[in-house]
């Protein structure tokens, strides 16, 4: 219940509650705190006991902690009937992003470009800038200045 309290803080509530209450009232004081903490987890404890009753037999594992978000989906991934674990380790967002770095630029792909892809984008950089259409595919020279598209600004 008190996990994350430290031994300086709970000095510092225990001398704090010796000024406060004093130390003639705080032995009362704890023993009434004890028996209040009591009966609100036996209130609880029979909330949940009917609860699962009521949901019928079928429910007989039911646990309240699965109703959090995180113990659910926890709790999916490790049954995983649905083969998530599959559908996860087969998608490769690196290279799914390399891929399309690669479209992007005009590069061919390392093996999954296809012949179709590599003709137009040789087709299209053999059509220059005739025309007055700039190709965009096409790596600039390193001392030739990128084109400018009026239409872009």
């Amino acid at each position: 219940m008190f996990n994350d309290v430290g031994p300086l803080e709970l000095v510092t509530l225990v001398l704090l509650a010796v000024l406060v209450f004093g130390p003639e009232k705080l032995p009362k004081m704890i023993q009434d705190v004890t028996r209040t903490i009591r009966k609100i987890r036996e209130f609880s404890e029979g909330a949940k006991q009917d609860i699962r009753e009521e949901l019928g037999p079928e429910f007989k594992d039911f646990e309240f902690e699965d109703l959090n978000p995180k113990t659910f989906i926890r709790k999916q991934l490790d049954n995983d009937e649905l083969g998530l674990k599959e559908i996860r380790n087969g998608f490769d967002l690196k290279k799914e992003m390399a891929e399309v770095t690669d479209a992007v630029h005009g590069r061919e792909a390392d093996s999954s470009s296809s012949p179709s892809s590599s003709s137009s984008s040789s087709a299209s950089s053999s059509s220059g800038t005739s025309g007055g259409t700039v190709d965009m595919t096409k790596k600039p020279e390193p001392d030739e200045r990128p084109p400018y598209d009026a239409d872009a600004t």
